[in-house]
């Protein structure tokens, strides 16, 4: 089950837990890029829960299945630290990183790549509650950024981001015409009725709600992996220190 000819192989990861608009919002556009062969993946086919339980996207393909892809799209979610630690995802991720023309995060995906040491010493950005992570595991955090590019790998923001990182893409990959054909096609023309969408344009106020709001969505069973992750780094550290 491996590339069509001529196509455009995309594998955007799955993971229980994982952020809905992380996944769907780039779906959405780089579907529509001509040629391009779409693939939700992860360790096995079948229906994946999302954050909050309510809603199911399904792995169309396995992670062994798919070897080979042009671009590989790694989305976040409140569960990113149970794939930070899971070998087999960093092991895919390290291996289709070699031949993929573009890696790509969106939201807390960048903390995966990051695990998978994909981003040691590279520009990166990430959701804004956990860009002090970011720069624990090695990359350099680019916090007023929402689109970020450190040669083949590009990342975004927090969550809506994807969409804006997926039409950066498609110009990159169809050509801006294209790309702003597939914004057209669905109508991507945000005005926000409020302008609280970055730490720097929040009050204060809001920005300790939005914090407790993002605290509480996180399960505890994720919490308990962070000695875990936080062990893997210190190691990851003494082992490359010259």
């Amino acid at each position: 089950m491996e590339k069509e000819n001529n196509s455009l192989q995309v594998a955007i990861l799955l993971y229980p837990g994982v952020t809905a608009l992380d996944a769907v919002g780039p779906w959405e556009v780089l579907s529509r890029i001509p040629d391009a062969e779409v693939r939700f993946v992860g360790k096995e086919v079948g229906p994946v829960s999302t954050e909050g339980g309510a809603l199911l996207l399904g792995v169309t393909h396995t992670i062994g299945e798919t070897t080979a892809p042009d671009l590989v799209l790694v989305p976040g979610g409140m569960t990113t630290p149970g794939q930070m630690v899971d070998d087999d995802v960093l092991d895919w991720l390290r291996e289709v990183h070699r031949t993929a023309t573009w890696t790509a995060s969106v939201c807390t995906g960048a903390l995966i790549l990051a695990a998978a040491g994909l981003l040691k010493g590279a520009p990166a950005t990430t959701h804004w509650y956990k860009m002090g992570v970011l720069a624990i595991m090695g990359a350099k955090p680019r916090p007023d950024e929402r689109i970020v590019r450190s040669g083949r790998i590009v990342s975004a923001a927090g969550v809506s981001a994807g969409i804006d990182l997926a039409l950066w893409l498609a110009g990159e990959i169809a050509g801006r015409e294209r790309a702003e054909a597939i914004q057209l096609a669905i109508e991507y023309d945000p005005r926000p009725p409020f302008d609280a969408g970055h730490v720097r344009k929040a009050s204060a106020s809001v920005h300790r709600l939005a914090k407790a709001l993002m605290d509480a969505r996180m399960p505890a069973d994720q919490r308990r992996l962070v000695p875990r992750i936080a062990w893997r780094r210190a190691i990851d550290l003494i082992r490359t220190r010259k």
